[in-house]
């Protein structure tokens, strides 16, 4: 019998390791502009956003939004966007990665409550339906079409 993986390969997707912290929160490692973070794999974000402490660490240009973000526990930040970037999640690749910027402090104060270590940003829906995502909580990975 095939595995999970075996019937997706031949979909075209890739196999994108991931681990299930202290918090029970999904990470993920991935590289933005070729530069290595660690992000939380949220089904419930709309957008993909990383900090803006971290606008020079992932070489992004910021742009000016007048969107306000708003998330568990927050509502109304000043955001930034970034458009035109590469993102790469193990061997799945886009060129064309868009990003919100915008104060992470709030994540990293709740999980470095718990003990947890601090995350750069946040993957989310927006790449998990461009990939077609599939997420295998048993197996600790999740699958997106190239």
């Amino acid at each position: 019998m095939d595995t999970i993986f075996d019937a997706l390969k031949k979909k075209g997707y890739k196999k994108i390791k991931l681990k299930i912290s202290k918090t029970n929160h999904l990470v993920i490692k991935a590289k933005i502009n070729g530069v290595s973070g660690s992000f939380i794999l949220d089904t419930g974000a709309s957008n993909s956003c990383v900090g803006f402490g971290d606008i020079e660490h992932f070489n992004l240009f910021a742009e000016e939004s007048s969107t306000k973000a708003a998330g568990a526990g927050a509502v109304g930040m000043e955001t930034q966007m970034s458009t035109n970037n590469t993102l790469q999640l193990g061997r799945w690749k886009t060129d064309d990665f868009s990003l919100v910027i915008f104060n992470m402090s709030h994540v990293n104060l709740a999980l470095e409550q718990y003990k947890a270590k601090p995350v750069h940003g946040i993957i989310g829906a927006d790449i998990l339906m461009k990939g077609h995502g599939i997420i295998d909580y048993n197996g600790e990975y999740f699958y997106l079409k190239q």
